[in-house]
């Protein structure tokens, strides 16, 4: 009877093995399990819980209040991206080191979205007064682009149709809720497009001025406003030439600009010395790229910040 018992047993292993090994289902998640899903910094996250809602367990890696170009994985990150569903990051040279993970023989997470890959990018732009990165010297045939593509509303929809098609691959017993997710979301970031091109078409004023980095070349070019900053959007300096200040301060004076920009986690004294010497007012443009604790704790969503911002733009094109 022992013996009997045994072989049922050693054959439902066997059996149970092999089911595994050969179903087509090897790239997806199990039924009633949630999608495991890993980003990098708030704008994916939040894409992707958006889309995901209850199906869908999404970790961003970035600690809310961190500076996030000078981000590096721990090993329990590492972790996280190899067991993962889907892994979804920028794509830039601020992700250099996701290559070594993607590249290494060890596990793999089952799906990787990459943001720059989803839509067209520009080269990032060093424009007239800008204090230009001190680089070590590069190869000339070296083309840096620039990595915040989610500032434009219109991309933002973009990336959310593709996170919500690999959710589904992922996950196709969950692709109506997914879908829903999407239509809805989408109508979202729609609405917002629509409330920043109201703001642009009703001004003759089409110039911004950011005594700061500049990480909205997407959002500049999606609706045809100008601008002049004190750094490219990743630079990593922090004090800007004497000549940059005083380009921007005759900026401000010339084109009678109401408003001087700073954005997240800014210490503002770029900012706060053009505002005393022009009398504009400084105020806060939010890029998204993360939040503070107080902010993340309080469910803080890409829209909410983006919409937080057209009553600022409509304020600095007045």
């Amino acid at each position: 009877m022992m013996k009997r018992i045994i072989a049922v047993i050693v054959a439902t292993a066997v059996a149970a093995v092999l089911f595994c090994g050969c179903s087509p289902d090897n790239n997806q998640k199990g039924s009633g399990d949630k999608l495991s899903i890993v980003t990098t910094i708030f704008p994916s996250y939040d894409f992707a819980r958006q889309i995901g809602g209850d199906k869908a367990d999404v970790t961003m890696l970035l600690k809310p209040g961190m500076e996030s170009h000078s981000y590096d994985p721990t090993p329990q990150d590492i972790i996280k991206i190899q067991e993962c569903d889907l892994f979804i990051y920028v794509g830039g040279e601020s992700d250099h080191w996701v290559n070594d993970i993607l590249d290494s023989d060890k596990e793999k997470p089952k799906k990787v979205i990459a943001l720059m890959e989803c839509v067209d990018t520009v080269t990032e732009d060093t424009v007239e007064g800008m204090t230009e990165e001190e680089h070590e010297e590069k190869d000339s045939d070296e083309v840096e682009y620039d990595e915040h593509v989610w500032t434009s509303p219109k991309n933002a929809i973009t990336i959310s149709k593709k996170i919500a098609g690999t959710m589904k691959e992922l996950s196709p017993s969950d692709a109506s809720v997914f879908e829903k997710n999407l239509n809805s979301y989408s109508k979202e970031l729609s609405s917002l497009d629509d409330s920043f091109r109201k703001v642009v078409d009703g001004t003759r004023n089409r110039t911004l001025v950011f005594g700061d980095r500049f990480p909205f070349r997407y959002f500049a070019d999606e609706y045809g406003l100008n601008y002049y900053a004190a750094f490219p959007g990743c630079s990593s300096e922090t004090e800007p030439s004497a000549a940059t200040i005083s380009f921007l301060i005759d900026k401000v004076k010339e084109k009678k600009i109401p408003v001087v920009f700073t954005i997240e986690f800014s210490n503002g004294k770029v900012a706060d010395t053009i505002c005393e010497a022009t009398g504009a007012k400084k105020l806060e443009f939010h890029s998204c790229h993360n939040v503070t604790q107080e902010m993340f704790d309080s469910g803080v969503t890409y829209v909410s910040l983006m919409n937080g911002n057209v009553s600022k733009l409509k304020e600095a094109l007045a």
